[in-house]
């Protein structure tokens, strides 16, 4: 884009960029925020690998904020489990907008680039 041309970009075409970067900063916020989830599913995972490791009788103590709170191995399983499906829940929940947000962008970029192109060769006459 040459210099001097950005008052001359039609509104439409503003708008449709403005909502592309919308997207584009979504689909990254939704990225990270799936980083953060995976990791702490497979935290989940090692803590639920590390008991079941241990026997049945086994005393566990699980942190809950600043404490540290005695329970037993099969109700930190339990509880473990739990989390571990929210997490997969979450997980594919999340997938399932990166996925609908890419087909949004792929939309907004091709109306972005035919306008560019119509733009361009209506200047070009």
């Amino acid at each position: 884009m040459g210099m001097g041309m950005g008052s001359e970009i039609p509104p439409q075409l503003q708008n449709q960029i403005a909502q592309l970067q919308q997207v584009q900063q979504q689909l990254q916020a939704l990225s990270s925020q799936k980083v953060q989830v995976e990791m702490m599913l497979k935290e989940t995972e090692n803590a639920l690998e590390e008991l079941s490791k241990l026997p049945t009788d086994a005393v566990v103590y699980k942190g809950v904020g600043e404490l540290l709170i005695k329970t037993d191995k099969e109700r930190a399983e339990t509880e473990l489990s739990e989390k571990k499906e929210t997490l997969e829940v979450r997980i594919k929940a999340i997938e399932r907008q990166i996925e609908r947000l890419q087909e949004r962008f792929q939309q907004l970029q091709g109306q972005v680039r035919s306008a560019i192109d119509a733009f361009q060769s209506s200047k070009a006459e």
